[in-house]
């Protein structure tokens, strides 16, 4: 369209439904944010509020990981099912019943009066999360070509991607202590109303125009292969890795995801094509994301933890807490991705990012039972959201970079399979090494324990956080290794062209 003819048309009437696609795009990135928003907050805005729907429903401590585990369980298990739909029946469409299906059944928890309707909406939530958050992040690849352009919108992505936990917690604490736990529900409500409204206004058709077939051998084999890891991580959680249902359900999940993987190998229509991950960009890309996922739940949960038994913060106070970490997140995010992934590529900023967030971490470790939040928490809150910050963003970009179209959905869900499958291995895991340092603390302290039972019983909680933190920092730290090893250096392929020539 001509400079002219705009002139004449300032509302675009008229023109095509790809340059009003492009016309629009930073607002298509607002929906798509609120979207990624919805979903990853979801994953922690509930734990703030458990302990209060525990007193209004009456269920029990070991009932209570239900609420948490359905969510996971779900929409870790259906992720690559829901992005190979969104690549059948259109991105579009796939968020908007994604959005519709999330917001019914936050509805629905948010009015539950029992254990079972509430943990029935929270699985509810994973299904329909699966649906939505690959169609978002497919929809962003699709939407922003530019590769300056795509570098910030998914700097902006990323920060909420890796920043939406700390929401969470702070959103659910201000919702349950100035109104009540089903807020933390039905404030899905709202977001979703704006993402749609949004998604009808400004998202155009995004049917592929070649639609892949469903692999449904690869479907059954996956979904079955995830829900078994997922359930097997959680229930060593709670009942440790020796318990029989731990290892049953790990080692199913294991053989089922080699079959899965053998299977894909075989099909011409593979729900995964291994093309996708076998890149060694892309691959390295999906690393740092799992091990990403695994060592923000080692900040959220335990810091959490001390924040509000230590320091006696509330629920609103402790998320303001992360805040900075927040604001440090979202400006490497959106410089990383900006100005430094289009001059260097994404190798060095995932290694330096990745080492940078292990700092933080072995900074936190020297927590103890006297340590202020300003002089000990907030450094290593701000050199961990810097770090996540680098290496989180340019890993989203990376895990999607030169795909085709028809691919997009599902190389989208992969990045958030890997971050979800990372934060059920890191509760579980982190949670399991803390518990085994308080027993541990415990025992080598046995007289200090009988003489003064609280304050032990404290100092053993204490070192039980920096026990994990240091774990997490080492995780954090191979994550770095991983990147520099297996990562290609030099610019991202923004099409499978591209990524010939790249390669070559």
């Amino acid at each position: 369209m001509t400079t002219l003819s705009k002139e004449l048309d300032p509302q675009g009437v008229g023109e095509s439904a790809g340059d009003r696609h492009h016309r629009l795009r930073w607002v298509i990135l607002g929906v798509l944010a609120l979207a990624q928003l919805m979903v990853v907050l979801d994953a922690t805005i509930v734990n703030i509020a458990l302990p209060h729907a525990q007193a209004s429903l009456g269920f029990d401590n070991a009932d209570r990981q239900w609420i948490v585990t359905a969510y996971a369980l779900a929409f870790g298990s259906l992720l690559l099912l829901g992005g190979r739909l969104s690549d059948i029946f259109g991105r579009r469409t796939t968020l908007m019943v994604g959005l519709v299906g999330f917001a019914v059944m936050s509805a629905v928890g948010g009015a539950a009066v029992n254990f079972e309707m509430l943990v029935f909406a929270r699985a509810g939530q994973g299904v329909f999360g699966a649906l939505l958050a690959p169609a978002a992040l497919s929809l962003l690849t699709t939407t922003f070509t530019d590769p300056k352009e795509r570098g910030k919108a998914f700097g902006i992505f990323g920060a909420i991607a890796g920043g939406g936990g700390a929401i969470g917690l702070l959103l659910g604490g201000m919702l349950t202590e100035w109104a009540d736990w089903r807020w933390c529900l039905y404030v899905n409500l709202a977001i979703a109303a704006i993402a749609l409204v949004g998604a009808l206004l400004f998202i155009g058709s995004q049917k592929a125009a070649v639609r892949p077939r469903l692999d449904m051998p690869g479907v059954v084999t996956v979904s079955a292969a995830l829900f078994s890891i997922v359930y097997g991580f959680s229930n060593a959680e709670t009942n440790g890795w020796a318990d029989w249902a731990t290892i049953t359900w790990l080692v199913a999940g294991a053989v089922l995801l080699a079959t899965f993987v053998y299977l894909q190998s075989r099909t011409a229509h593979a729900l995964l094509p291994l093309r996708i991950v076998l890149d060694r960009t892309r691959g390295g890309s999906y690393l740092v994301v799992f091990i990403a996922g695994i060592g923000m739940f080692g900040i959220f949960l335990f810091l959490t933890y001390y924040l509000q038994q230590n320091l006696g913060f509330s629920p609103i106070s402790t998320g303001l807490a992360f805040l900075p970490m927040i604001g440090a997140l979202v400006l490497t995010a959106t410089m990383s991705t900006a100005v430094l992934l289009p001059r260097f590529g994404p190798r060095w900023l995932m290694t330096i990012g990745m080492l940078v967030a292990a700092g933080g971490m072995l900074y936190l470790t020297q927590l103890t039972e006297t340590s202020t939040y300003a002089a000990h928490i907030l450094p290593g809150l701000i050199i961990m959201g810097l770090g996540i910050g680098s290496s989180m963003a340019p890993a989203m970009q990376g895990a999607i970079s030169g795909v085709s179209a028809e691919d997009a959905g599902v190389a989208s869900a992969t990045v958030n399979t890997m971050q979800q499958v990372g934060g059920s291995v890191g509760t579980a895991l982190l949670s399991t090494i803390a518990s085994s340092a308080v027993a541990s603390y415990l025992t080598d302290h046995a007289s200090q324990v009988a003489s003064n039972p609280q304050y032990t019983g404290q100092l053993a909680a204490v070192h039980s956080y920096t026990t994990a933190f240091g774990w997490a920092a080492g995780i954090f730290a191979i994550g770095g290794l991983l990147a520099a090893a297996l990562v290609r250096s030099g610019k991202l392929p923004a099409t499978p062209e591209d990524a010939v020539v790249v390669h070559a």
